[in-house]
């Protein structure tokens, strides 16, 4: 009886950390938004311990900041901590793509064939979603397209560290995304020609590929860092 138990909290532990981050992912949780344990299990019709696990859970991966006193709060991601996860996602994939062409024959294995198949319908799913600028759909493929990719590798905590950044990067774009008129040339397409790069084992394309990848967000983080217009004639003028 008790492990059934500890197996039900787990897992509802798990789908009550899972529930807000989708919140937060969509928007509908805003950065710096303040809530309660209490005022979660209610919502959720639960008690307060799986959700206290689930907000410390959240807390650990970076996506909410606790205080003893008022509880908590999505965390707010600025600018420059973006471009840092832009950065080290850009050397930890370095050696991925050295990961990648490790094994000098992968495609003679059939779980990396029937990888690069999954990848390559994640891949299509995901670019079209971004060119239609459907953030919805996009942000679920694209966290399982780059899940599956980092899979190819085999190793699990760089799998991990990938994905929590690209969860923290979303979670800082989504607000800005959600109010950009031109938001389809702010998102990324290129998840096929990626796919298509790894499966010719062609190590140039895809590390121009990645490249033009991270050159595509840092240029969108300098594009949000410039100041609004007339924002510098209101600063003289006060």
């Amino acid at each position: 009886m008790c492990a059934s138990g500890a197996v039900t909290r787990s897992t509802l532990r798990q789908q009550i950390a899972d529930a807000l981050r989708d919140e937060v992912l969509a928007g509908r949780l805003l950065p710096g938004r303040e809530f309660t344990v209490k005022q979660i299990a209610e919502q959720y019709g639960v008690s307060a311990t799986p959700v206290r696990e689930a907000l410390f859970d959240l807390s650990a991966q970076g996506l909410l900041e606790s205080d003893q006193h008022r509880g908590f709060r999505v965390h707010q991601f600025t600018v420059a901590d973006y471009r840092a996860m832009v950065e080290a996602r850009a050397l930890v994939m370095d050696g991925v793509i050295r990961g990648v062409f490790h094994d000098p024959v992968p495609e003679r294995r059939t779980d990396y064939r029937d990888a690069l198949v999954s990848l390559r319908r994640r891949a299509e799913e995901a670019a079209r979603a971004a060119r239609s600028g459907d953030l919805d759909i996009l942000i679920g493929y694209d966290l399982r397209f780059w899940r599956e990719l980092g899979g190819l590798i085999g190793n699990g905590y760089i799998s991990d560290f990938l994905h929590r950044l690209r969860v923290q990067a979303w979670v800082f774009a989504v607000p800005y995304l959600r109010g950009d008129a031109d938001v389809r040339d702010w998102l990324w397409n290129g998840h096929a020609e990626l796919v298509a790069a790894i499966t010719h084992r062609d190590r140039e394309a895809l590390r121009a590929v990645i490249d033009g990848y991270n050159g595509h967000a840092l240029s969108w983080a300098d594009r949000l860092a410039e100041p609004e217009p007339g924002a510098e004639e209101d600063r003289g003028r006060s």
